[in-house]
This record gives structure tokens, C-alpha cells and sequence, in this order.
């Protein structure tokens, strides 16, 4: 409520109740978008809706989203939320992949095969294909995976 007042020589007042309204600009599916599918700048629109409406964790770049996995099926109009969405394996299981070891200015390269899926900089098992060995390292690309040695 707020009160409206004229200080005249016949002085009145008025409460009037009000609402007031916050806007942000917000991500939305431009249509439909599958679960697992890559998110394009096409599949996205923005508009500006009352903040008190919207969800946790909304988008109000549809930038950030693009070249991100929906997570989920994401129906159309509906908000963009970083719930919805994951990063993209760089590493699947069973893939052929690169192992890298450094140690003291030495380098290692060698054939091995993912033995999980891993995200970016995500912890992903392989097997070195000349020795048999299953190790852990990080997903650093599409096909190198670091040995971090102790």
C-alpha cells in the first residue's frame, strides 16, 4: 500500500494498493527440444518476464546455453533453467583415446580406451592398450586423456 496525499487547503489522503513488478530478461525454447540434442542459438529466444516468476537457476544469456546437452525433454516456451542442461561428453566409453603422462619435463603418449564417459575435466577410466593397465585420469579433449602421476 501506498498513501497519496495533497497538502491543499482541503488536505486528503488515499491508500492505493500497488504491486510492484521486477523484470530480467530469460531464456526461452523457441519449440521443443529433445533430451541429449546440442542446444543452438536457433532453439532459443529471450523475453522479459516478472523475476518473482521465474525458477532457480534461469538463464538470462541464451548464449550460455548454446553448445550444451538438454539434460531432459525441455517443452516449447518454457524457461531455459542450468538444471536442464550438461556439458557435452568429450569422452564416451569404449572410444579410442590418447593417454597423456607428464613427469618432470617428459612427455608420454600412448593408445588407450575409455572404459567410461567423462565430461570435460572430468575423471574418466581407460585401459593402456600396450600394458593391459586400467588407470584414472582427466578428459582434456575429444581424444586425450591426462594420467595424473603421483
Amino acid at each position: 500500500m501506498i498513501e497519496l496525499r495533497c497538502q491543499d487547503p482541503k488536505p486528503w489522503h488515499l491508500y492505493v494498493p500497488v504491486r510492484i513488478v521486477g523484470t530480467s530478461p530469460v531464456a526461452v525454447a523457441a519449440h521443443a527440444i529433445v533430451a541429449g540434442t546440442e542446444v543452438k542459438a536457433a532453439d532459443l529466444k529471450i523475453e522479459e518476464h516478472d523475476i518473482s516468476e521465474l525458477p532457480l537457476g534461469f538463464l538470462d544469456d541464451p548464449a550460455i546455453a548454446v553448445g550444451l546437452i538438454a539434460s531432459r525433454p525441455i517443452a516449447g516456451g518454457a524457461y531455459i533453467t542450468n538444471q536442464q542442461l550438461t556439458a557435452p561428453k568429450v569422452v564416451q566409453r569404449g572410444q579410442s583415446v590418447t593417454l597423456l603422462a607428464d613427469a618432470g619435463g617428459i612427455s608420454v603418449r600412448m593408445a588407450g580406451r575409455a572404459l567410461s564417459d567423462g565430461l570435460m575435466n572430468q575423471r574418466v577410466k581407460v585401459q593402456n592398450l600396450s600394458s593391459g593397465k586400467i588407470v584414472e585420469g582427466i578428459a582434456r579433449s575429444e581424444q586425450v586423456v591426462e594420467i595424473i602421476l603421483q
